[in-house]
């Protein structure tokens, strides 16, 4: 202990720090602030050396005095003057301390925190723990549920292969039965022929394929559907390639959807000009030997639906471009022809037929020029004028059932659309008189002569 004292005494610390005190006094208001801080920073540093050292010194005296000797110095003197922080007032009081009583305080908070915090991970340890258990019972049930739906599935799908083969079994019994009645009918007319079958002995009947009575009236309803949905299908692709090709060659917009929908127009009524004609002529061949439970309005029907193929589309195709050709609305470049949206036509004729075996049969809306616009019949355009009140022109029909839309056609409305209708008809009869002197294309001569020429399905029903 006497070497250390020694070494603090011959190191002049306490003589050092008092010259810079009092340097640092005579300096304070010359100096700047961050010279002032400095200065400080620095005795302080010397303080604590020389703090180090006497604490150094009360150790090696403290332990050369024996276990107990020095306690009561220590706790009267020392601790009370070891606090966190030193609060000195300007006229030198005296430092304060509870730096113990806070330390033992704050190690008691953390020892609590500590226990606090291990209790709290344990806790959710055991709720994770628990969660996953559930998680696993859920992911179990889950498959077991997967399983069941699957066999109910398997189940759902056997029973409707049943009920299929139970309705392809009626159908046939159905075709069968028809068969015997034709069968017995004819036989029956062998044994005992009539003046009248002995006539008409050279009119063969139309070809017969097997198909079951009422087949028209049970299907009503599906082919309605399907029909619907091919006429939207015809809307939503078939009309937008027609307009992109002709837009190819015609700037007007107008005009092609004046084209696109007057073909529309023509289609069904050709179809339905066709339809007449294939009806009549079925009519008369199937009233000469009809005998059977139905009617023959229906077995007239079952059999139009049946023999679908016998309707010569293209006759309706040609028919629809040679009304077209005169229509005094539309109009086209000399290069081109209409026989260029003929996959349209005929699409739209095949459909048309088809819906006039409906039960009662669907047909498109009439619609003219300058008519007030309807909202039940007609969705507007993107580009019509949202306040005028009538059509300037239409772009797609709408679909009725009696007078009852069944699908809503398309229409823009313009305001003047009567006086721009009236202007642009008096232009198109011009454009119509200069295009009607230019001779055929090849394409159109070539269709022409085409539908000239019967098909074979017309010679099989002529040759009938």
């Amino acid at each position: 202990m006497a070497d250390s004292l020694r070494r603090l005494i011959s190191a002049e610390s306490g003589r050092v720090l008092q010259e810079k005190l009092e340097s640092w006094y005579r300096n304070y208001e010359f100096n700047s602030c961050d010279q002032n801080l400095n200065r400080c920073c620095e005795i302080l540093e010397l303080s604590s050396e020389i703090q180090g050292q006497l604490f150094a010194i009360l150790n090696e005296t403290s332990r050369e005095g024996g276990q107990y000797a020095g306690v009561e110095t220590i706790k009267t003197r020392l601790l009370p003057w070891l606090v966190p922080c030193f609060s000195c007032s300007s006229s030198g009081r005296i430092f304060e301390t509870t730096l113990t009583q806070d330390l033992i305080e704050k190690e008691r908070q953390l020892r609590e925190l500590s226990s606090n915090q291990d209790f709290q991970l344990q806790e959710l340890q055991e709720e994770l723990t628990s969660t996953r258990l559930k998680l696993n019972q859920v992911q179990q049930d889950l498959k077991i549920s997967h399983a069941k739906e699957k066999d109910a599935q398997k189940k759902l799908d056997c029973l409707n292969d049943y009920e299929h083969q139970i309705q392809m079994l009626k159908d046939k019994i159905s075709i069968l039965d028809a068969e015997k009645s034709l069968l017995q009918s004819r036989l029956a007319r062998s044994r005992s022929p009539s003046p009248r079958h002995r006539e008409n002995k050279s009119l063969s009947p139309l070809p017969l394929r097997s198909c079951p009575p009422g087949r028209a009236r049970r299907t009503n309803a599906s082919r309605r559907a399907c029909l619907i949905t091919r006429f939207g299908d015809i809307y939503d692709h078939r009309r937008l390639d027609a307009e992109t090709f002709l837009k190819t060659y015609i700037s007007d917009v107008e005009m092609v959807h004046r084209i696109i929908y007057i073909a529309a127009v023509e289609s069904f009524h050709a179809a339905k000009m066709a339809y007449r004609q294939f009806k009549l002529r079925v009519t008369e061949t199937l009233s000469l030997g009809h005998t059977g439970p139905e009617s023959l309005e229906d077995a007239v029907l079952d059999y139009i639906i049946a023999h679908e193929d016998l309707y010569d589309v293209q006759a309706s195709v040609n028919e629809v471009i040679r009304s077209m050709n005169i229509n005094p609305k539309v109009s086209f470049p000399p290069e081109i022809d209409f026989i260029v949206i003929s996959t349209l036509i005929r699409e739209l004729c095949r459909v048309a037929f088809s819906m006039q075996t409906l039960v009662p049969p669907l047909d498109i809306a009439f619609g003219i020029d300058g008519e007030l616009f309807s909202e039940t019949k007609y969705h507007r355009s993107f580009d019509s004028d949202f306040t005028a009140a009538l059509v300037a022109y239409h772009v797609w029909p709408a679909l009725m059932e009696n007078d009852i839309v069944i699908v809503k056609g398309e229409a823009v409305t313009k305001r003047g659309a009567l006086w721009s209708c009236r202007s642009r008809s008096r232009n198109t009869n011009r454009t119509r008189s200069c295009s009607r002197s230019r001779s055929t294309s090849p394409l159109l001569a070539h269709h022409l002569s085409r539908s000239l020429s019967p098909s074979p399905l017309r010679n099989r029903c002529l040759r009938c």
